[in-house]
C-alpha cells in the first residue's frame, strides 16, 4: 500500500479513497490512491463483442492492440474510429472497423468476458486457443544482449506513475536494442496493459521488430501470443512463463526470457537472439 503524500495531487487512473489500518504498530487514517477498475465493453460497428475489466487509460490504444492482438484487426488501417463513452455501468468503446474486418470477426465471434483472469474465459472450443500465429524469422533478426535486458527491466518502476501511486497495476514496455524503455502503458490486467502496448506501435508506426517487449508479470501463453503477433521478437517477463507460454513461444519462433533480475535471466525459447554466454544455462 502506497499512503498518499501531499506530494501526489492528482494520479490519473485512480480514484482517492479513505483506508485505515496499522503500520509498524501504529494505527492510520488517511486517504490512499487505489486504481481503478472498470468494465471496458468493445462494441464493433453496433455489435457487441467483448467486456473486459481494465483500467479506464489509453483505451484507444487498448482498442486499437486488442483488435490487432486477437486478429479482427490485419492493419491499423482497419479501424476507422474509436469513441469511448462512460455510463454508471463502465465504459463503453465504439469501434467502427473495415467491412472486411467486421466479416472477420463475426466468423469467429465469441463470450469473452472477465478476460483479465485465465485469458481464455468464454472461449467455446479448444480450436479457438491456439489459433495460427505469424512465425518470426531468425535470420537477419536483431540480437540483444543481457545487459539491455536488465536495463530495461530496471527502468520500468520509475516510470509507472500509476504502479508508484497504488501498487495495483502492471506494465508492458517497448524497449529499444539497447534497453531504452520507449513506449509504456499500465492496466491493471496484464493483458490490458499488453494490449493497450501493441496499439499504441502500431498508432504510431513503431517497427516492434527492432526491439523487445518487457512485462512486469509472469509470461502466460496469452502474453507470448500478443507479443508474436505484434511483431516483437523478445519478451521478456519479471517473473515465470508456463508451459504453454514456452510451447507458444517455440512455436512462434519468439524468444522467451523470463526471472530478470539485474542482469540474471532464463532463456526459455529461441536463444539465438540474445548475445550471453551460456543462455541455456542463466537463471
Amino acid at each position: 500500500m502506497n499512503l498518499v503524500t501531499d506530494a501526489v495531487q492528482f494520479c490519473e487512473g485512480a480514484q482517492l479513497l479513505p483506508v485505515r489500518g496499522v503500520r509498524g504498530g501504529r494505527p492510520f487514517d488517511v486517504q490512499d490512491w487505489v486504481a481503478e477498475e472498470v468494465p471496458v465493453a468493445l462494441e464493433y460497428n453496433g455489435i457487441s463483442h467483448a467486456v473486459m475489466l481494465a483500467t479506464p487509460l489509453d483505451l484507444e490504444d487498448f482498442a486499437l492492440g486488442f483488435s490487432l492482438s486477437e486478429g479482427i484487426l490485419e492493419a491499423a488501417h482497419e479501424l476507422y474510429s474509436v469513441e469511448a463513452e462512460p455510463s454508471a455501468l463502465g465504459v463503453t468503446v465504439h469501434l467502427q472497423v473495415s467491412s472486411a474486418a467486421f466479416a472477420r470477426l463475426k466468423q469467429r465471434r465469441r463470450s469473452m468476458a472477465g478476460r483479465t483472469g485465465c485469458g481464455l474465459c468464454g472461449t467455446e472450443s479448444l480450436t479457438q486457443v491456439s489459433r495460427e500465429l505469424p512465425v518470426l524469422s531468425s535470420e537477419g533478426a536483431a540480437q540483444f544482449d543481457r545487459e539491455a535486458i536488465g536495463r530495461a527491466m530496471s527502468q520500468l518502476p520509475s516510470q509507472q506513475t500509476l504502479q508508484e501511486a497504488t501498487g495495483a497495476v502492471h506494465a508492458a514496455a517497448w524497449c529499444s536494442a539497447e534497453g531504452e524503455v520507449m513506449w509504456l502503458r499500465e492496466d491493471v490486467g496484464r493483458h490490458n496493459a499488453l494490449d493497450k502496448l501493441v496499439g499504441a506501435l502500431a498508432a504510431n508506426d513503431v517497427d516492434a521488430s527492432t526491439g523487445f517487449i518487457a512485462v512486469t508479470s509472469r509470461a502466460s501463453f496469452e502474453m507470448v501470443q500478443k507479443a508474436a503477433m505484434a511483431g516483437a521478437p523478445l519478451l521478456a517477463a519479471v517473473s515465470a512463463p508456463t508451459s504453454f507460454a514456452v510451447a507458444t513461444a517455440q512455436r512462434a519462433g519468439l524468444t522467451l526470457v523470463g526471472f530478470v533480475r539485474q542482469q540474471d535471466l532464463g532463456v526459455y525459447s529461441h536463444p539465438q537472439r540474445l548475445r550471453t554466454a551460456d543462455p541455456q544455462r542463466v537463471r
